[in-house]
């Protein structure tokens, strides 16, 4: 199978799409998903599937042979999570295996799924030379995670030669969001006209999933060891995303603005309730300043050095619209 890409995590959000897009541009593709995992999002493709779990080392030399270009695009992304070891156990135990795999593969690139969470805060405009990372507490054990991930690639690009690039994505929208993303899960809501109130100033930096999953793809070809890149297409006010949303289908954007204040008390509740019922709950102190901690990040490094661009975030919003809408008809 040679000049093809394994895409690891090829069943999720952003993988799926990674997937897609290899596939109409006419190139071979293996995707890598546990036994579990579902399919519908690559239900229409025509792809070789490899079933394994990123601990299982002889699963991943399997899945690797033969493969120039590995994308991964495996997170577990749940915040919320009273015991975080499951974050751990993915995103930093399950990668360090990976890695340690990939180093003897023979790849010409390692594409790395990060995180704009891995970027620090500050005055003004961030880019990838800003460092170092500068809220770890507000962020919880989630951006710890991740952060230790991207730590762990770039290390291996710089000490033991993996042509690894890590690329830092942003809040991904748009069609084929099947759980959906809770971020997404949002949106669904605004268009249904079920958000009763939004927080004045939250806000996130946004792309398009299709988008980003072409940065992943271009990176694959023309990425530079070693480096990351931003891959967003803007800071948007999170108020402004769901009024988009609304917009679409007519019906009502929320009535009331809230100050963030509000999110802390809600999260405390949260976290109450979930030491009551001894359950998980989404509504956490860490989830709600995710809503409003980043700040407005620069991307021109993409669109410079890989050619990237971003389509309006307006259109995005639009086809996730239209994509929620439609399965909710089906379902």
């Amino acid at each position: 199978m040679s000049g093809s890409g394994l895409v690891i995590g090829a069943s999720g959000f952003l993988g799926s799409h990674v997937v897609r897009r290899l596939v109409e541009r006419g190139e071979p593709v293996r995707a890598m998903v546990r036994p579990t995992s579902s399919l519908r999002a690559l239900a229409d493709l025509d792809v070789e599937y490899v079933f394994g779990d990123i601990a299982d080392v002889e699963a991943l030399r399997a899945a690797m042979a033969g493969c120039d270009v590995v994308y991964y695009c495996v997170v577990d992304a749940r915040p919320w999570l009273r015991d975080p070891a499951p974050l751990y156990r993915t995103n930093v135990d399950g990668l360090r295996t990976v890695l340690e795999v990939a180093k003897g593969a023979g790849l010409r690139r390692f594409v790395f799924t990060s995180s704009v969470a891995t970027l620090p805060i500050g005055a003004g405009v961030i880019d990838e030379t800003a460092g170092p990372h500068n809220w770890e507490r507000l962020g919880g054990d989630y951006v710890r995670s991740r952060v230790r991930a991207e730590d762990l690639v770039l290390r291996a690009a710089r000490e033991d030669g993996l042509p690894a690039v890590a690329m830092c994505v942003a809040n991904t929208y748009g069609p084929g969001d099947f759980l959906p993303t809770p971020h997404g899960g949002m949106v669904a809501a605004a268009a249904l006209g079920k958000l009763p109130f939004s927080v004045r100033g939250a806000g996130a930096e946004v792309v398009d999933v299709r988008d980003a999953a072409e940065s992943l793809v271009l990176a694959g070809e023309r990425g530079r060891v070693g480096e990351r890149y931003i891959v967003s297409a803007g800071w948007w006010e999170t108020r402004a995303l769901h009024a988009l949303a609304a917009a679409v289908t007519g019906a009502e954007p929320a009535r009331y603005g809230v100050p963030p204040t509000v999110l802390w008390g809600a999260g405390l509740v949260g976290e109450v309730v979930g030491r009551v019922t001894g359950k998980d709950v989404r509504i956490t102190r860490t989830t709600m300043r995710l809503m409003h901690t980043m700040t407005p990040l620069d991307h021109g490094k993409a669109e410079r050095e890989l050619g990237w661009t971003s389509r309006p975030v307006e259109d995005t919003v639009a086809d996730a619209v239209r994509f929620f809408t439609r399965h909710r008809r089906a379902a």
